[in-house]
């Protein structure tokens, strides 16, 4: 006769590795409007009309702002996005698109 053992089944389960999040940071320019900042975080993050002004003015006012905090390989996208977003064309002046930068949140 053979004995059996099964193991709970959280020891046979593999530990999944949680990734550290990052996050996405927008950086304040004097080519972009208000209404572009508005637009391009509703179209690329999905954020309403009140919460991209709100992080609109608060880039305005103090510099930079997190648009999101998310997995490292979401965060690149997104940082990508924003670079290719393009320029703003209610601004003649302005050239290309925002600058954003992405580092770990702690």
């Amino acid at each position: 006769m053979t004995d059996t053992m099964t193991l709970p089944e959280e020891q046979t389960e593999q530990k999944r590795k949680v990734q550290p999040p990052y996050h996405v940071i927008l950086l304040n320019d004097d080519d972009h409007s208000f209404n572009y900042v508005i637009h391009m975080l509703q179209t690329l993050f999905g954020h309403p009309p009140e919460l991209g002004y709100q992080m609109a003015y608060e880039v305005h006012t103090k510099g930079r702002v997190i648009v999101a905090t998310t997995s490292r390989e979401r965060a690149e996208l997104k940082q990508e996005q924003i670079h290719a977003f393009g320029p703003d064309p209610l601004i003649p002046r302005c050239k290309g698109s925002m600058y954003a930068e992405i580092e770990p949140a702690e």
